[in-house]
């Protein structure tokens, strides 16, 4: 992917955070007045266009012709051809309907395969498009893929930074870069800012990262690295690089086909075998092989699960969880590990007001306060915040939050700066962290509002307002300020301080030293942004599913762990540590990290690198790992994972793109929803395997049994329609059962687990066997009693008919009894699902018409049967549910004595 770079001179990978300016000048070779329009080109030439490279896409025909080389389509392919041999060239209708499933799956698998090209396609189309430069001295735009490292580059409040760069300059300057650390407020810049060589991206206050948005501010910057060097470009290497973990379900029906290829040629050989030692002609033996391989292919499988699959898909696009591909949701269900991104996904993603400390006391955010509380009016004064036309917040979201806090307290800003105008204010800068406005008061004079930090502004009080008194700031004033504001930051809330005086003029030339002095300290305000309401039930019933949530995330590590504990990932009196930190992360090797991955349940500060290690860590311990992410840094670790979801709202496209399922409303809690489904599917595609393999085995007994007694019991034709009436409906309804109580409390069944876990294996063995001898049973009763044949042939014709009727109906009651593997019918429901009732009714008419309908007999090869036999077929049917039933009452005995 890097070839064409590579072949020219390689950009520098120095820790430009960490280097004095002086050297970042001279490893780039650049000047302050930027570099010259001859230099510019010769870069542009030597390390290419400041765009991310798109991989090498194949052509459509070769994605198509990938999509054949799956084993289970093999033997699809193999089910046609073997069909069409059986029917001697006349019925096509099965062949047909096998190739048209083989080419379905094969279209929709060439649909899914260019999640990468479509992440790095949404890469490029994020850059910005036009950047301010300065050339030869002067300023300049230019397209952002014409800049090189060496480029000086003018930043200001809505620009797109459009490449990766060491800030020379930094005025109040602002960037989100949420999508590249996961934290949820703009980061203060400081182009002065010492950063230690082994920081994470977070906190290089002296950096600005490719992508990311100027929200407040201005500033300039010395590019230090283009296109695929940039933060970003290596985020696109590693998506690109990542390989497509394989799901559970696909690892399942890989091994089902292996185990059915072998078990079917081995089964046909010995028949055919068998039918030449008891002297049989070479081509009837070769049908009846062939005949026997039809009946052990369940052609309606890969069909079967795609549809079950996309219902599934359907029910979770209604409860907001949309599927990109059709795997991942029976992969949710075996989900043992939940790697979330804490904001928006276990937050709100909206800083709010949680706790106050006015007029001497701290309350919550909930309590009543006075329209003209102190803290309340400097929190709303001291504050840029624009109000829209149809009443939304437009901001940073610190100075949002206040005023919609005020808005609570029924405070209105607008109808208050009517009353009470601002006229003058001193801007919030990084320097001395406070900002100050003038309001002009009735009486002539004015109020000065200051709003900062903590730390800063109480230096500049002297004073302090309580019930409506002013009274001087003592040492043990300060002190109590001082333990508040401790306790709500060791809480992981953002705080900061109100102040305010009351001057007789606006001063000529407003400074901090005259303006922001001998302040009245009116409180402290602590603001988070809080989890989710559903957020802690839905950790509480994911523990109680067996699954271990984990939070990954950029904010620091006490935020982190506040939230973690909050919701219940961490628990509030466990002094283990349980949180890492992407610096003490970077300190450990992949061997040490390993031994430790499951003493962590709260990840800190971490980069895109860092996500795909915990993933591939927890991994490597057999672990089904779902991941979810908003951000372009998450997009590696969420194509890595066995299921990666992303976000609709906040979500980037390129983490959508890299994504095997999207939250719709962005919420943990529809992830629990989601594997709740996940778990159904997987029991209802096991349910249907158990009910096609266990008809399959039954089939396949009959005629290698009746090969070895030397009866002709059923002919290929008459297998082609029990397969198609009975696999079809019937096998589709039980992919659709309503959800067994109790899925939720179990434990996940993880990696190792198969579609024969949970007894399913001595279950699909038994159960046709048992098919078969009843089968069987009813053919050998036919002939020992011939009573109601009129001759020989009459004779042999209505046993074949009986067993085939036989196979057909004991194969819809069986049906019933795969409704639960271990339940009783009459527990789970019998006759609960109406398409499940439905299906048998049509499949059982659809079984009769050919014996009953004159014409459709003959095509068969059936006769009409009297009242005796259709008891006798109806009996031995039904005996299938009996036995069943016994056999599960037994099971539940012995489980419970275990």
């Amino acid at each position: 992917m890097l070839a064409e770079i590579q072949e020219k001179k390689v950009q520098s990978q120095a820790a430009f955070h960490h280097l004095p300016l002086t050297e970042v000048f001279n490893e780039l070779s650049a000047t302050d007045k930027g570099l010259t329009e001859q230099e510019a080109k010769k870069r542009l030439n030597q390390y290419g266009e400041n765009e991310l490279n798109a991989s090498k896409k194949k052509s459509l025909l070769v994605k198509f012709a990938e999509q054949f080389k799956d084993l289970m389509i093999i033997i699809l392919i193999i089910a046609a051809i073997l069909s069409v041999i059986t029917s001697g060239g006349h019925d096509l209708s099965d062949a047909i309907i096998i190739m048209a499933v083989v080419i379905i799956n094969a279209i929709f698998g060439v649909y899914q395969e260019g999640k990468a090209e479509a992440a790095i396609e949404a890469l490029k189309d994020m850059s910005s498009p036009m950047a301010r430069v300065k050339r030869d001295g002067h300023i300049v735009e230019v397209d952002s893929k014409e800049l090189v490292p060496g480029d000086i580059v003018l930043l200001e409040a809505g620009d797109v930074v459009p490449a990766d760069m060491r800030l020379l300059e930094s005025a109040s300057l602002k960037i989100e870069e949420a999508a590249l650390t996961g934290e949820s407020v703009p980061v203060e810049k400081d182009a002065r800012h010492s950063v230690s060589a082994d920081s994470g991206i977070g906190d290089r206050l002296n950096m600005a990262y490719q992508n990311a948005n100027v929200t407040y501010g201005r500033g300039s910057g010395l590019v230090t690295n283009t296109a695929m060097f940039t933060e970003v470009g290596k985020i696109a290497s590693m998506i690109e690089s990542a390989d497509e973990t394989e799901t559970p379900l696909k690892r399942n029906l890989n091994k089902l086909s292996k185990v059915l290829t072998w078990a079917i040629l081995a089964i046909a050989a010995v028949t055919f075998a068998v039918h030449l030692l008891r002297g049989g002609e070479i081509v009837q033996g070769l049908m009846t092989s062939v005949a026997l391989a039809v009946a052990a292919i369940p052609e309606g499988l890969p069909a079967i699960v795609t549809i079950v699959l996309a219902l599934g898909t359907q029910v979770l696009a209604k409860k907001n969880a949309i599927v990109r591909k059709l795997p991942a949701v029976e992969t949710l269900g075996s989900t043992e590990i939940i790697a979330s991104d804490k904001t928006g996904t276990l937050t709100m993603n909206q800083m709010t007001v949680e706790k106050i400390f006015t007029d001497g006391k701290l309350v919550s955010a909930d309590e009543k306060l006075s329209v003209d509380d102190m803290t309340l009016r400097v929190m709303n004064f001291a504050n840029d915040t624009k109000i829209s036309a149809d009443g939304s917040l437009i901001g940073d979201p610190t100075e949002t939050a206040l005023v919609k806090f005020g808005r609570t307290k029924d405070f209105d800003i607008r109808s208050e700066l009517t009353e009470t105008p601002r006229v003058a204010e001193l801007p919030f800068d990084s320097d001395r962290k406070l900002m100050s406005t003038i309001h002009q008061l009735d009486d002539g004079k004015y109020l000065v509002a200051v709003k900062g930090a903590p730390d800063q502004l109480l230096k500049r009080a002297n004073k302090k307002l309580v019930r409506d008194e002013v009274s001087s700031l003592s040492a043990t004033d300060r002190k109590e300020i001082l333990t508040v504001n401790h306790e709500m930051a060791h809480e992981a809330l953002r705080v900061l301080m109100m102040a305010f005086k009351y001057i007789d003029k606006v001063p000529e030339t407003l400074t901090s030293e005259d303006l922001e002095n001998d302040l009245i300290f009116a409180g402290l305000v602590g603001m988070i942004d809080p989890e989710r309401a559903e957020a802690a039930e839905a950790v509480r019933v994911a523990k109680a599913a067996g699954i271990r949530p984990i939070m990954i995330t950029g904010d620091h590590q006490d935020t982190a762990e506040a939230i973690a504990k909050r919701l219940g990932i961490i628990s509030e009196n466990d002094n283990e540590d349980h949180v890492l930190t992407g610096a003490e992360l970077n300190d450990m090797d992949d061997k040490t990290f390993q031994k430790s991955v499951s003493q962590y349940s709260v990840y800190a500060r971490v980069s895109p690198e860092h996500k795909v290690r915990i993933v591939k860590a927890w991994q490597n311990e057999g672990k089904v790992v779902a991941m979810t992410g908003d951000g372009v840094n998450d997009a590696p670790a969420l194509k890595t994972a066995d299921i990666g979801i992303g976000m609709g709202i906040t979500g980037t496209e390129v983490s959508k793109g890299a994504s095997d399922m999207v939250l719709a409303d962005d919420n943990f809690a529809t992830i629990i929803v989601a594997v709740e489904e996940g778990r159904k599917v997987f029991a209802n595609i096991q349910k249907t395997i158990q009910y096609l393999l266990s008809a399959n085995t039954a089939e396949v007994l009959t005629i290698f049994l009746a090969t070895m007694f030397g009866w002709d019991v059923l002919l290929p034709v008459h297998l082609l329609w029990i397969n198609l009436v009975t696999d079809t409906f019937p096998a589709i309804a039980l992919g659709v059962e309503p959800n067994e109580p109790g899925s939720m409390q179990q434990k996940p069944r993880g990696k190792k687990a198969s579609f024969f876990s949970g007894g399913v294996l001595s279950a699909t063995i038994y159960q046709g066997l048992l098919q078969a001898a009843l089968t069987l049973g009813v053919y050998g009763l036919a002939l020992a009693f011939p009573e109601h044949a009129g001759n020989h042939t009459m004779m042999h014709q209505d046993a074949l008919t009986m067993a085939f009727a036989t196979l057909g109906l004991i194969q819809l009651f069986h049906a019933f009894n795969v409704k639960s593997i271990h339940q009783s019918i009459f527990k789970v429901g019998a006759f609960k699902s109406k398409t499940f009732n439905w299906s048998i009714l049509v499949s059982f008419a659809l079984l009769a018409c050919v014996i009953l309908i004159p014409g459709l007999n003959g095509i068969f090869h059936v006769s009409h049967l009297d009242l005796y036999q259709w008891g006798m077929v109806l009996g031995m049917s039904f005996a299938v549910i009996i036995i069943v039933e016994i056999v599960k009452f037994v099971q539940r005995l012995m489980m419970k004595k275990a």
